[in-house]
């Protein structure tokens, strides 16, 4: 754009300068000459022109021609040519994903990935998928996902997607080797990103988690385990189920750092009981659960609370944290 600019611009000047030398007009009525040639208007000559005035002003109007005009098609061609290519779209897709934060980044859109993607979306997460298949990549952006066109385990794809300002990265291909390459590839670009990854053998669970993977699930296994809880105690798993999945009922669970100066930390259990918040755990560290604490328990900063109670009351809580967080990060 810029070079079309100043090739128009110095047209103007050069064909100004020739009526200037040519016919011995001022600067304003040679600059007002050759803007109507290079234009085209048709508006009569601002002054009467000799033989050489008229030879230059045909040159002019040849030359303008070829410059505006051509590149107009010139222009109008790289359009289409991106349009069909689907370049246009790339790019308004990377602007919408380089406005994001805070986002999730799901890698492989195969049964797995789309599943954690749709739940993800419900919670009201922002979602951006990453997958190296056309068909893939079509259908999550029919189902109104932003994605991103490429290998996860590639850091240029991971900026692309915005990893360095995303929450948490779930990899979900069909290949263990690639999920612990891109458990790797992207622990090493955000160092505090929540990263989940999945393990199609149980042995590679170890392995994703060497890499940097806060957590690491065989579907397989989980859906095992699953069966068999649903077997023994098909009341409680649904209870659970009901209490995770939003809308289904009055009330849910949650987990919920107790961040200092908000809405947990300094306070007992049982005022928090009394406020409608019931704590089923504490988590002190990775695995170490101190469950039903009592009610004189007081809440440190930085523990988890894994909490239940009216989806409204912890909804509260949320956004009283969220809203301290925001002041906390003002300058």
């Amino acid at each position: 754009m810029l070079g079309w600019i100043l090739a128009v611009s110095g047209l103007a000047l050069i064909s100004s300068f020739g009526y200037m030398i040519l016919e011995g007009w001022n600067f304003l009525d040679a600059l007002y000459m050759a803007v109507t040639t290079m234009t085209t208007v048709g508006f009569r000559e601002v002054h009467e022109m000799d033989l050489a005035g008229r030879i230059w002003t045909m040159l002019m109007a040849l030359s303008s021609i070829g410059v505006i005009f051509g590149t107009v098609g010139v222009v109008a061609e790289n359009v289409m040519a991106d349009v069909a290519s689907g370049k246009r779209r790339a790019k308004r897709m990377n602007r919408a994903i380089d406005r994001l934060s805070g986002h999730y980044v799901v890698c492989g859109y195969g049964r797995v990935g789309s599943m954690v993607a749709k739940e993800l979306l419900e919670e009201g997460n922002q979602v951006v998928v990453i997958d190296v298949g056309e068909d893939s990549l079509r259908r999550a952006e029919e189902d109104g996902y932003l994605v991103v066109h490429g290998d996860g385990a590639s850091e240029t794809v991971l900026r692309q997607a915005g990893v360095e300002r995303a929450k948490g990265l779930v990899s979900a291909i069909d290949s263990d080797a690639h999920n612990v390459y891109v458990t790797l590839s992207a622990r090493a670009l955000n160092p505090d990103l929540f990263i989940v990854g999945r393990a199609g053998a149980e042995n590679v669970i170890s392995k994703l988690l060497h890499a940097g993977a806060d957590r690491a699930v065989s579907p397989y296994v989980m859906a095992g385990r699953r069966i068999v809880n649903l077997t023994l105690r098909p009341a409680v798993i649904e209870f659970i189920d009901a209490a995770l999945t939003r809308d289904q009922l009055a009330f849910t669970m949650e987990e919920m750092v107790a961040e200092a100066g908000g809405p947990l930390a300094g306070r007992t259990i049982g005022e928090l009981r009394a406020d409608g918040v019931l704590t089923m755990a504490i988590l002190r560290a990775e695995g170490a659960y101190e469950p039903t604490p009592m009610d004189e328990r007081v809440v440190q900063p930085g523990e988890r609370l894994i909490v239940s109670g009216a989806t409204e009351v912890l909804n509260r809580l949320n956004r009283a944290d969220a809203g301290r967080a925001a002041s906390a990060g003002k300058p």
